[in-house]
């Protein structure tokens, strides 16, 4: 912005130099501001101005604007923040002159004013707890919408399963499901010998290091093996389900899906649905005999009983319908994943940060939502009494 001060812009020179001058009356400081206040001058402007600031430090001053011919936004600014430099130094200053330079430096002033960096107000307790009430509710919504956005395209791919791409489900099988079973048979295998020498620690006090064996048959079969699955499942292929839908959508390959007629909801969750899905059970079965195998080594290596006396032991303890309460919970755990994981990898968006905080998102949600899901089917299950 350029204004002329009080003459036909054509009369004006060129260039008059600016300059800024400071004497000392009765007690305060008047300075008088000259020539044309422009961008090429900004220079040689601020350091006059420097030391005008060390000058009338603390002290009121008066800012005459009679003389200026020309200004712009740049002669504004160097005037307005002099101005905050002074009024911040506890000066009393007051403005007077030509009522347009006046008015540029006074816009100049409010944005001066303005902090750069604002700190956030502070919010009480119930309103922090009331926004993240509102905003888990929001995702909350949102995933339920997703959810029935594929349960009603699976449903009408299993009614025509030729549709169904089924390379690609074999696909996720072996990358998200078998790629699996070592790390899931491994922790597995310690978590079982674990749970089997704490749990016989506290049974050797009653002489009873035997009925570990049915500790580990009803805890693992039942509970831990399907869980444990779920949540190792969760942090790895949940996960990479979020990480490589959440590329995608950045290289924009979904929008070219959705470019050329092809439904994303189709040709790269359902088969991702559908691989955890099938695959999740086989896997909590291998799972169970590892923990099993981790525990049976402990009660026959630490303890001093026979292998078959525990395996006797085990088929008292545990028995198929066990063994069918655990399983049958895992396909709605490989569900919840692969939806989840789905879910915020589509909701990827901006950049690199936006998929790691997104991925992590995934994992945390699934794995709270495969845990909440557990507690419900134990509710049930001892509502039925099974």
């Amino acid at each position: 912005m350029l204004i002329p001060m009080g003459q036909d812009e054509r009369t004006i020179p060129a260039s008059m130099p600016a300059t800024v001058s400071h004497e000392s009356q009765d007690g305060g400081a008047v300075i008088t501001l000259k020539g044309d206040w422009l961008l090429a001058h900004a220079g040689s402007l601020d350091q006059q101005l420097a030391q005008i600031v060390r000058g009338a430090a603390g002290v009121p001053a008066t800012f005459l604007l009679h003389d200026i011919n020309t200004i712009d936004t740049a002669g504004a600014w160097l005037a307005a923040r002099t101005i905050h430099q002074l009024e911040q130094q506890g000066g009393d200053i007051h403005v007077d002159g030509n009522p347009q330079a006046h008015a540029l430096i006074k816009r100049a002033l409010l944005a001066a004013r303005e902090p750069i960096f604002c700190t956030a107000p502070k919010q009480s307790p119930l309103t922090k707890i009331g926004r993240a009430t509102m905003a888990i509710a929001a995702e909350a919504w949102q995933l339920l919408v997703f959810l029935g956005e594929v349960v009603s395209k699976l449903i009408g791919s299993l009614l025509r399963p030729w549709r169904i791409r089924w390379r690609s489900v074999a696909y996720h099988i072996e990358h998200a499901g078998i790629d699996a079973v070592p790390i899931v048979l491994l922790l597995s295998g310690l978590v079982g010998l674990v749970l089997a020498f704490q749990g016989g620690q506290e049974l050797r006090k009653f002489g009873a290091e035997i009925f570990t064996v049915d500790l580990l048959g009803i805890s693992i079969l039942r509970e831990m093996g399907p869980l444990l699955t779920a949540i190792i499942v969760a942090g790895r292929s949940g996960s990479a389900f979020a990480a490589q839908i959440g590329t995608m959508k950045l290289n924009d390959e979904i929008d070219a899906l959705k470019t050329i007629g092809l439904d994303p909801v189709v040709m790269l969750i359902l088969p991702r649905v559908i691989a955890l899905t099938l695959v999740l059970p086989l896997i909590a079965f291998l799972a169970n005999i590892a923990a099993l195998i981790g525990g049976a080594v402990v009660v026959v290596a630490v303890y001093g009983f026979p292998l078959t006396q525990v395996m006797g032991q085990f088929s008292q303890a545990a028995s198929a319908e066990i063994l069918l309460l655990g399983l049958i919970k895992t396909p709605v755990f490989a569900f919840i994943i692969a939806l989840v994981g789905c879910r915020h990898g589509v909701m990827v968006s901006g950049g690199a940060a936006s998929v790691g905080e997104r991925t992590t998102k995934a994992v945390v949600a699934s794995i709270f939502l495969v845990i909440v899901v557990n507690a419900v089917f134990s509710i049930i299950f001892a509502r039925f009494g099974l």
